[in-house]
């Protein structure tokens, strides 16, 4: 197998500029993005709140982005790389569309999808192989979100105490 360290990081960055803007939106800092022969073919960020659908998960976004950009809903052959490993949903979206690879930054241990707390990608019912990467730039992943969720506690609490 290929060290894929200096790529993973590259489009994990890239993630991360796609969770910055969600931050900025007030929507759970995810990022992600999907490459194919080192071409970015899907990027998106999470907008549950923008468009008031709880399917708005960055992968999600992704995913439609890549298959129109291909033309097919059929990935083989890609990398999607977000900012937290997916949940239940957004991995049983990734078997489905056939993605190949998927490099994760922070695990979740709340909703964790792909081995963290639940294992939807592994062993799967549809026979399908997905190598799976976590870890990869986790320290800032999580910083962005434990950000994130602070801000989100300071502007409840502390809504008359701005200056």
């Amino acid at each position: 197998m290929m060290d894929n360290t200096n790529d993973d990081e590259k489009y994990m960055r890239m993630a991360l500029r796609e969770a910055q803007k969600a931050f900025e939106e007030k929507e759970i800092p995810i990022g992600c993005v999907i490459v194919k022969d080192g071409v970015v073919i899907g990027r998106g960020h999470n907008q549950i709140e923008m468009l008031k659908d709880a399917t708005a998960h960055a992968e999600i976004l992704s995913i439609g982005t890549a298959s129109g950009k291909l033309e097919n809903w059929r990935l083989e052959g890609v990398t999607l790389y977000v900012t937290l490993e997916p949940c239940p949903m957004c991995a049983g979206a990734i078997l489905n569309s056939r993605i190949s690879r998927v490099v994760y930054g922070s695990p979740d241990t709340r909703f964790g999808g792909c081995g963290t707390t639940i294992d939807v990608i592994s062993n799967n019912a549809l026979k399908r192989e997905v190598e799976v990467v976590g870890g990869v730039l986790a320290d800032e992943c999580l910083g962005l979100l434990k950000a994130f969720f602070q801000r989100m506690r300071l502007e409840k609490g502390d809504s008359g105490a701005k200056s």
